[in-house]
């Protein structure tokens, strides 16, 4: 039996407001046991990001929160504070999220004898760089890691390809705060009117990083021969990215600019699903789609590309519809299918709310994380020998600020129990 709580490091790499992992580290952390696991949160941030959206959701939940600021790709001085907050603070495990900070998570591991874990949640980069090199190194790297969590069955199908043992794979699918994402439809009018839109309109949706692999391209594609079939149809897209100004374009020159609503980077983004009346997913990669989980909270009718996990978490005909990557006709035609769709339509949406309460709450999910926890701890912990481990100090009595580490910048938000 572990006497006190784990001492546990969510350790991610990413800039402006993130992604789609956000929702998993920053709301998994706020929904695990405390008396259980003792879980700070540290991101690696570039020096010049101004963007506070991630320290802030850290500030709204409570949490511990520390940053590494980092001037350029690979800066020296952040693993040197890294390893002195790692020393310091006494973590039995470190959990990583991405390419970077699993390859620091293993160095942390031979050098200051915590256990690593990590979550797979993905390979959507779109430089080349990333996909001929990172990519394909990060998946090699994985297999020493001696457990990995994979949010689908694809992730994990391409984990065993590159060598990573099946019995080393948990396959733990993304997930969704069913309280949080609850429909109020005393809210629609008002949200609509943000955007200027009118109750007669039909709103099509999607959210997300305007990126190549986003293929809002195919959504604009999609939307023009709607509009031209439902004249008071509306766009809106919520997300910033590369690709703004030609996704901008590519509507005026389809002629439907005037009908569509670029609204960038929405932390309010129940908001949006609120003001929609279909969602559409247009991506070509995926690893599990929030954004899908989201809509599926919020009965918004979802049109979805069968990318990544989707599959996962999305039964197609019974909690939304399911159309084939890249493919702009037939996500036309669902979507026309779904503004058609009356009870048919409405019956789907039930059953997407009711498969979220009932296998896809966040609560579920973080079930499953706290058991490899424990799987991990009960494995290792008690045989390791860590001359930098002391006395373990109680969360309730622990600091409420993080000290600089290394003339990095960092700072911690969490306000104590």
């Amino acid at each position: 039996m572990i006497s006190s709580p784990l001492k546990i490091l969510e350790l991610r790499d990413a800039d402006g407001p993130g992604g789609g992992p956000e929702k998993t580290v920053l709301y998994g952390t706020a929904l695990t046991d405390p008396a259980r696991y003792d879980i700070s949160v540290c991101y690696i941030r570039p020096s010049g990001d101004r963007d506070e959206t991630i320290p802030d959701k850290a500030r709204e939940l409570n949490l511990k929160y520390t940053e590494l600021r980092q001037r350029g790709k690979f800066d020296r001085r952040v693993w040197r504070g890294l390893r002195q907050f790692v020393k310091r603070e006494r973590f039995d495990i470190v959990h990583s999220h991405d390419y970077k900070t699993d390859g620091y998570n293993l160095l942390l591991a031979k050098f200051e004898a915590t256990i690593p874990l990590t979550t797979a949640h993905g390979w959507s980069g779109d430089t080349r760089r990333e996909r001929w090199l990172y990519y394909p190194a990060h998946k090699r790297l994985l297999r020493f890691f001696p457990l990995v969590i994979s949010v689908s069955s694809r992730i994990s199908e391409t984990l065993k390809r590159y060598g990573v043992p099946a019995e080393r794979i948990r396959l733990v699918p993304n997930s969704v705060d069913a309280e949080r994402f609850r429909r109020d439809p005393a809210q629609t009018s008002a949200c609509r009117e943000r955007w200027n839109f009118s109750n007669d309109d039909f709103v099509i949706g999607g959210v997300g990083r305007l990126e190549p692999l986003k293929r809002f391209d195919l959504l604009i594609e999609a939307f023009a021969p709607i509009h031209r079939e439902f004249p008071n149809a509306r766009l809106l897209i919520a997300g910033e990215g590369s690709q703004r100004a030609s996704l901008e374009a590519l509507a005026e020159q389809r002629g439907v600019a005037a009908f569509c609503r670029f609204i960038g980077h929405c932390p309010a983004v129940t908001d949006v699903y609120h003001a929609l009346d279909v969602y559409v997913q247009s991506s070509d990669t995926e690893g599990t789609p929030n954004v899908v989980l989201e809509a599926m909270a919020m009965e918004v009718p979802v049109v979805a590309t069968d990318a990544g996990g989707t599959t996962d978490v999305f039964t197609p005909d019974v909690d939304g519809l399911l159309v084939a990557t890249g493919d702009a006709k037939a996500l036309t035609a669902a979507i026309r299918r779904s503004l058609q769709g009356g009870e048919e339509c409405r019956r789907r949406t039930l059953a997407a709310r009711r498969h979220i309460e009932t296998e896809l709450t966040f609560s579920r999910r973080m079930a499953k994380v706290e058991g490899i926890y424990d799987t991990l701890a009960a494995g290792q912990r008690p045989s390791r020998k860590n001359p930098f481990r002391g006395p373990k100090t109680n969360r309730a009595d622990a600091a409420t600020t993080v000290p600089a580490i290394n003339g990095i910048s960092s700072h911690a938000v969490h306000s104590g129990d």
